[in-house]
C-alpha cells in the first residue's frame, strides 16, 4: 500500500522555443549589446567545433566577452531585467496555476521543474520564474559585486537528464552526488510514469527518449505561426521519440491541457489503484 494520501508528478519543461518563443538571450540581452542573434551563434558553433568544446560553456563565456566588449553591465540584477521582457506562448502565464488547481481536485501533489540550457539569471526574470518548484538552468558564478565571473553550471542534452533522475529520487540538490546511488524503483518518490517533459528540439531527445522508454509522458511542442515547425517536430514522433506532437498553446482546452490533464487523471488511477494493493 502506498505510503502517500496523494500520488507524486511533475512535469519538467524546457524553456527556450518550448515556453518562449526562440532563445532567451535574443528578446533583449544581445539586440542591447548589438548583435545579431545569427551572428552570435554563428560564432559560439564555429569556437566549439575549432576547440571540440562543450557549446554551452562556449556561448555563456562569449555573453560575457561581447559584453564587456561594450562595457554593458553584467550583473545578477542586469541578466534578471533582461528576462522581463520575454514573451510567452499564448496561455503560458496562466498555466500552472490551472494545472495545480486539476491536479488538487484529483488528490495529485504536481511539481513544475525546469530544465534549460538557458540562462538561470534571465529566467528568474520572467513572470513565470516563480511558478517553478525547483530550476534546473545553466548559471554564472558571481564575484562579491554581483558580476558574472564565469560559467558555474552547463546543462547540455545529454546531462538534462540527470535532472529526470533527481527528481525521480528526490535527490533535487545538485551538490548531491547520491543520486548515483541505487534506489529500487518502489522507493523512488516521483516514478517515471507520473513524469511529463515538454520541449521542443534535438537537445531535448535525450529526455524525450529516457521518459518514453522508462513508461512517462513526453511532448514535443512546436510555435503555431511558424511556417514548417510541425513537419519538423512530427520528426520525433516518427523516430519515436514523443508520444504526442502538439502547438506550444497552453490555453485552456487547447491539445496541450487535455493531454496533460488527462495524464493528472492516469497518475490519480494509477496512484489508488496501487494504494488497494
Amino acid at each position: 500500500m502506498s505510503k502517500h494520501r496523494k500520488a507524486r508528478m511533475a512535469i519538467a519543461y524546457d524553456f527556450d522555443g518550448t515556453l518562449a518563443p526562440g532563445n532567451m538571450q535574443e528578446h533583449q540581452f544581445l539586440p542591447d549589446i548589438g548583435i545579431k542573434p545569427h551572428d552570435f551563434w554563428k560564432e559560439a558553433r564555429e569556437i566549439t567545433q575549432k576547440n571540440q568544446a562543450d557549446e554551452v560553456l562556449v556561448y555563456m563565456s562569449l555573453m560575457l566577452r561581447k559584453a564587456a566588449a561594450v562595457d554593458a553591465p553584467v550583473r545578477r540584477a542586469d541578466f534578471k531585467e533582461k528576462g522581463k521582457s520575454i514573451k510567452l506562448f499564448e496561455g503560458v502565464e496562466e498555466w500552472f496555476d490551472r494545472m495545480n488547481h486539476y491536479a488538487k481536485e484529483k488528490s495529485v501533489d504536481l511539481k513544475h521543474y525546469l530544465i534549460s540550457s538557458g540562462n538561470e539569471e534571465i529566467f528568474a526574470g520572467t513572470s513565470i520564474a516563480k511558478k517553478f518548484d525547483v530550476v534546473y538552468a545553466s548559471k554564472y558564478l558571481f564575484d562579491a559585486n554581483g558580476v558574472a565571473q564565469w560559467p558555474a553550471l552547463a546543462i547540455n542534452y545529454t546531462t538534462k537528464t540527470q535532472f529526470l533522475f533527481r527528481i525521480n529520487k528526490g535527490i533535487e540538490d545538485i551538490s548531491d552526488s547520491s543520486v548515483n546511488e541505487f534506489v529500487p524503483k518502489d522507493k523512488r518518490p516521483v516514478p517515471f510514469e507520473h513524469m511529463v517533459f515538454i520541449g521542443d528540439g534535438s537537445t531535448d531527445i535525450p529526455c524525450f527518449r529516457l521518459l518514453k522508454d522508462q513508461g512517462g509522458l513526453s511532448i514535443a511542442v512546436y510555435p503555431p505561426a511558424k511556417k514548417g515547425a510541425r513537419e519538423k517536430a512530427e520528426k520525433y514522433r516518427g523516430d519515436e521519440r514523443v508520444h504526442a506532437v502538439v502547438p506550444a498553446t497552453y490555453t485552456e482546452g487547447s491539445e496541450l491541457d487535455k493531454l496533460i490533464k488527462a495524464r493528472i487523471d492516469f497518475v490519480a488511477s494509477r496512484h489508488a489503484l496501487q494504494s488497494l494493493l
